[in-house]
């Protein structure tokens, strides 16, 4: 709508109101969402991945706890290539896998790359969780997910300690576990993608365990039921991770297109080569560590 004004001389000068070029409400934003969601016109791929569910909806929820709980801070991102497929290789711990969403927030925020975790079976065998986990890009660890995810561009992440890492008791913090047989090397290599060791310093600190009640896991058919100084004493509240501060390094990439794919049948290579990974990331962490200091903020 135009307002008018008055020139030196009286007369009446028109003044037209610039257009407004506002962007939608937000509540707009959360309408076309929904309606999209209703209608189906949305992109899944074939291991059901679902980007625009993960980043506005996932991903979002899972952003304050990344910045203003664990305070993560993540470094060397260079170190992650800007195209094509790389293979992630992380160290596993926190008791329930919390560093795993942490990390696919730094691959999605920081580094600008969708992170495709393996899972573990178990993740596949609980109906809401293994759901949940396909729409957000996570797939079974297996070989043949693996090389089609890598041969196709994908950024996969792995832990290759498993249960073995997520689950030690806190006296062994920031100690690797064994890296199994290798298959994550073997997939790399027949892809011809770099890896990159990575190393998560804070995830040990926020359910530190002490012990394992062994007879209710195994009646549950889980790989343990922990015992944390505040769980299960306090509860439900004691399953409030504590608020340590966390570090994300991207270790140098180690290039494996120098092998010929043959290699990847070769078991004393691919012994050698995840040997290499795993001392890699074990310098990594001790490094972290040192450079972090205290877990914990003054106040805690």
């Amino acid at each position: 709508m135009g307002v008018s004004g008055h020139g030196e001389d009286g007369r009446v000068i028109p003044i037209t109101a610039a257009p407004s070029y506002a962007e939608p409400e937000p509540l707009a934003k959360a309408l076309a969402f929904l309606r999209r969601r209703i209608t189906g016109d949305y992109e899944v791929d074939e291991f059901g991945y679902d980007p625009e569910l993960t980043d506005k909806v996932v991903l979002e929820l899972i952003r304050p706890i990344y910045h203003h709980w664990f305070r993560v801070e993540s470094l060397e991102v260079k170190n992650v290539p800007q195209e094509g497929g790389a293979l992630i290789v992380a160290n596993h711990s926190g008791t329930l896998p919390i560093d795993a969403l942490m990390l696919q927030v730094a691959m999605h925020d920081e580094a600008g790359r969708a992170l495709r975790l393996l899972g573990a079976d178990l993740v596949y065998q609980l109906p809401v969780l293994s759901h949940v986990a396909r729409k957000t890009g996570h797939t079974l660890a297996c070989r043949e997910d693996a090389d089609r995810l890598l041969r196709k561009g994908e950024i996969v992440g792995v832990f290759p300690e498993g249960f073995k890492g997520v689950g030690k008791p806190f006296s062994e913090r920031y100690k690797l576990q064994r890296f199994g047989r290798g298959g994550f090397v073997a997939s790399a290599i027949r892809a011809g993608v770099p890896i990159v060791p990575t190393a998560i310093v804070g995830a040990e600190e926020i359910y530190p365990k002490i012990g394992d009640l062994k007879f209710l896991a195994r009646t549950l058919g889980l790989p343990y039921v922990p015992i944390t100084p505040f769980f299960p004493l306090l509860g439900p509240l004691g399953l409030v991770p504590l608020p340590s501060k966390w570090l994300i390094e991207f270790g140098e990439p180690i290039r494996t297109d120098e092998y010929d794919h043959a290699a990847a049948d070769d078991p004393m290579l691919v012994f050698n080569l995840t040997d290499h990974v795993r001392e890699a990331i074990q310098q990594l962490l001790n490094e972290l560590r040192l450079r972090r200091g205290h877990a914990f903020p003054p106040f805690f």
